[in-house]
């Protein structure tokens, strides 16, 4: 099987990227995705980021906790989940309880950031990059909710919004725009597996040392190849049954307008076959 010449982010954050050494590499990613800088204190397990050996589940999470003391959910799915939304909530909310230790005060509540990197079409929407945040807004006045100077100083933050969990979803399908802007970058790399020669992008720099294919032992590479042939395969499935729910949804449409053509009874059978793809006898059987 002909290979990239570098490792896609998904395998490297099942392996490569819980490594210390390439901290830098997933540094680069979260300063660049959250406009600030980012340093990774630790690689934290909890019951919903466990490493799962079974390919077909096609979904990876590491869970990573930075020098502030905030932990940072990553979570990379590739096979469409219509309720994925409901799992970004779980996720992040179990964090909130399972990182608080019994006793202590609701001040000691962890920021939970939840970044999704998603390889299908999530919802409805143009963009390729989203974020939500948490604000409360006066129903009368229109006004933001906002933190008493105590709050801010005890909680060093300015707004509320910063006290809940953030949610970000990068939905990186077919991403194939190279450009200088950083963001734009990362995408590209995670959308292709690629990272062209000019790329500055915190943290992709280290990304084209260190997540060369090559740079992996044959028995790394061989895992590799096959979880990339696996994960191929589910992909040819996905598109499979997507076209055949779009063929099967036209062929009900074609039905559902030849009934109302015959009910009107100005057109004959041959012409409403015609108009609609629909066979004689398929039309004389409505």
């Amino acid at each position: 099987m002909r290979h990239k010449e570098y490792i896609s982010f998904d395998w490297a954050l099942k392996r490569l990227l819980r490594d210390k050494a390439n901290f830098d590499v997933l540094e680069g990613f979260l300063t660049t995705l959250l406009e600030k800088p980012i340093k990774i204190q630790r690689l934290l397990e909890s019951e919903g980021n466990r490493d799962r050996a079974e390919v077909k589940s096609n979904r990876v999470d590491l869970l990573a906790e930075d020098e502030q003391g905030e932990l940072l959910l990553i979570e990379v799915q590739g096979e469409s989940e219509f309720s994925y939304f409901h799992r970004m909530i779980f996720g992040a909310s179990k964090l909130v309880t399972e990182y608080v230790e019994q006793g202590s005060g609701y001040e000691n509540v962890k920021k939970v950031y939840s970044v999704n990197i998603v390889y299908f079409d999530l919802g409805q929407g143009s963009d390729c990059v989203y974020r939500g945040k948490t604000e409360f807004r006066g129903v009368h006045d229109n006004d933001v909710l906002r933190l008493s100077p105590f709050q801010q100083q005890k909680f060093n933050a300015e707004e509320v919004s910063q006290l809940f969990p953030e949610y970000y979803i990068l939905k990186v399908n077919d991403f194939n725009r190279w450009s200088k802007v950083p963001l734009e970058q990362w995408l590209y790399f995670l959308a292709n597996s690629d990272i062209p020669e000019d790329a500055d992008a915190p943290g992709l720099p280290a990304a084209r040392e260190k997540l060369r294919f090559i740079k992996m032992n044959r028995e790394e590479q061989r895992v590799y190849e096959h979880y990339i042939s696996e994960r191929s395969i589910l992909e040819n499935q996905m598109i499979t049954a997507k076209g055949e729910g779009r063929a099967e949804g036209r062929a009900e449409a074609n039905i559902a307008t030849a009934r109302k053509l015959k009910a009107m009874g100005m057109l004959s059978v041959q012409q409403i076959a015609d108009a609609t793809g629909l066979s004689v006898t398929e039309i004389e059987q409505l």
